[in-house]
């Protein structure tokens, strides 16, 4: 049987750490961005668009590195606010998501609110 004192090691888990650190940033950017009804999830994927132009649902998994279910609950959520448009691609089995001028206002609105929380965890 192996000693407790074999896993002493485990108690600075850099791993863990990280987990520990993004879950408190993402608590500090989602509540910044609530008076906008946004997480930092749904903000990050407006200005993915904002930055990169129309793209598929494929391509923007990828560019924020998320898993395509995780990015389709939060397409389904700004797509009901009518924040983007995902609309069929030229592949068939492909969907095209497009930012509107309402998510453009929106995350205008917003930026002001995430920059505080930049500057927030910059500071920290």
């Amino acid at each position: 049987m192996t000693s407790a004192l074999d896993f002493a090691d485990c108690r600075d888990c850099l791993c863990l750490a990280a987990r520990n650190h993004a879950q408190r940033l993402t608590r500090l950017f989602d509540e910044k961005l609530r008076p906008f009804e946004l997480t930092i999830n749904q903000y990050s994927l407006l200005t993915a668009l904002i930055l990169g132009g129309p793209t598929t649902v494929s391509e923007m998994a990828d560019r924020l590195g998320v898993e395509r279910t995780t990015l389709t609950r939060n397409l389904a959520l700004v797509s009901a606010r009518q924040l983007v448009a995902v609309n069929p691609g030229e592949d068939a089995r492909e969907r095209v998501i497009t930012l509107t001028p309402k998510g453009w206002a929106v995350a205008e609105a917003a930026l002001p609110a995430w920059k505080a929380a930049q500057a927030e965890a910059s500071a920290s």
